[in-house]
């Protein structure tokens, strides 16, 4: 049975200010929970069901402490996922270290990301196309909010994030191309990318904001063929890496 204690620890995690007074964040589902124990982070406490314990022995007796066994029912209780018949972890937050590409390297940079499930799923396309660095405005969604977590289904595990100001990060790196999404910019069909640079993703409904787009070195578009306004933030960037790849 979870405790008082942790199930009073669960719910304040929750919440973005407990998670950065504690240091700590929540990793729910079977899949999520088996990426963070391979992954370089410490634990604070984890619960599993019967049949998760039995079906990952090996990994979790490799563990420095041993999981305490839980019903479904009550990590569907004290958690944030509507099912969840497998884990529940609390694992300590990463320190907000400066991100920099380096050599032949790409980088994301996120301008007022809202939505959980779009940071969560950007996340997780990152980690599909190789890149393994996010810059984020100070502005977008906490990267250890429970959505964002459980929408990158592991991948927070591989892609590192750094959360600052945009216009201090940009005015102290000036040696990289800065690629930026527009409506008006030139097709990334055909598009000759550099050997590394940043690709600049902005809010979901106002695109990147006025005062970042100084700082975009190349206008890039992703051609309309029909009547829709806009692109899904997340949509939005698996399409420019895909040409990035190309």
């Amino acid at each position: 049975m979870i405790s008082q204690k942790w199930q009073k620890q669960i719910r304040l995690l929750q919440q973005k200010k407990h998670r950065q007074e504690s240091g700590a964040f929540l990793v729910e589902g079977g899949k999520s929970v088996r990426e963070l124990l391979t992954a370089d982070f410490r634990l604070q406490a984890l619960f599993v069901t019967d049949t998760f314990y039995k079906e990952n022995q090996k990994l979790l007796d490799e563990q420095p402490f041993r999981p305490e066994l839980v019903t479904e029912d009550e990590l569907e209780k004290v958690g944030t996922l509507q099912s969840n018949n497998a884990a529940l972890a609390i694992a300590e937050t990463k320190e907000n270290l400066p991100l920099r590409v380096r050599g032949q390297e790409f980088a994301l940079v996120l301008d007022d990301i809202r939505d959980p499930g779009n940071l969560g799923t950007i996340i997780r396309i990152a980690d599909w196309y190789g890149i393994k660095k996010i810059i984020c405005s100070t502005s977008c969604v906490d990267v250890y909010n429970p959505k964002v977590i459980a929408a990158s289904m592991g991948s927070f595990t591989r892609v590192q994030t750094y959360y600052v100001p945009l216009q201090e990060f940009f005015e102290q790196e000036k040696t990289q191309t800065v690629y930026g999404t527009f409506l008006d910019g030139e097709s990334i069909h055909g598009l000759s990318f550099s050997e590394s640079g940043y690709i600049v993703i902005g809010n979901e409904a106002n695109g990147i904001r006025p005062e970042n787009e100084g700082f975009i070195q190349k206008r890039i578009t992703i051609p309309r063929f029909g009547e829709a306004e806009s692109l899904n933030a997340g949509i939005a960037t698996a399409i420019v890496l895909d040409n990035l790849r190309r």
